[in-house]
């Protein structure tokens, strides 16, 4: 994470009320639902905080994913998937990923890579150590923000839902080098 921001995991019954990315959906999740979320184990949910003043300036919430079959079209997809990846004796029927289930930006923090910061500790906390044999990071991106999540280089893991509100996007995390 930059020097100026903290990553600060949120605890049980912890709440945030002053955030603002200016999506209401993504703003009811960090200031009513992700407590809820955490008590039923079902994510978890990070703030990421600008040291000098003290401002959550971002959040993330996590929870366990997997790349399976059934996120493709049809076999032949998953196979060239695999294929690409793994060799025979590792191409398993799924695969162990994380998903980023929420992501906001503080709208007093456009611009300032915010976003990116997140994205790139959340990698790192994965990739470093490989803490929970996890291969992949996947989010269910709003169509808004597919150009961030493309130069964060996510990729569409199918085209099924090309034009619909959200899309499947899937991040390598065995791209990054050690």
């Amino acid at each position: 994470m930059n020097n100026n921001l903290r990553v600060v995991r949120l605890e049980k019954g912890e709440r945030i009320t002053d955030f603002d990315c200016g999506d209401d959906d993504l703003n009811e999740f960090i200031r009513r639902d992700a407590p809820l979320y955490k008590e039923e184990m079902l994510a978890v949910s990070y703030a990421v905080v600008e040291i000098k003043t003290n401002k959550i300036v971002g959040y993330f919430s996590l929870a366990n994913d997997r790349v399976s079959l059934s996120d493709f079209e049809n076999k032949t997809e998953f196979n060239r998937f695999r294929k690409k990846r793994f060799p025979n004796e590792k191409r398993l029927k799924s695969y162990p990923a994380a998903k980023v289930c929420r992501l906001g930006v503080d709208v007093s923090a456009r611009g300032k890579k915010v976003g990116t910061a997140m994205l790139d500790f959340i990698k790192n906390y994965f990739r470093i150590e490989n803490k929970t044999g996890c291969r992949f990071l996947m989010v269910d991106a709003y169509v808004a923000a597919l150009p961030f999540y493309e130069k964060n280089d996510f990729l569409p893991l199918n085209h099924d839902d090309i034009g619909k509100p959200t899309r499947l996007l899937c991040f390598d995390l065995k791209s990054i080098s050690q």
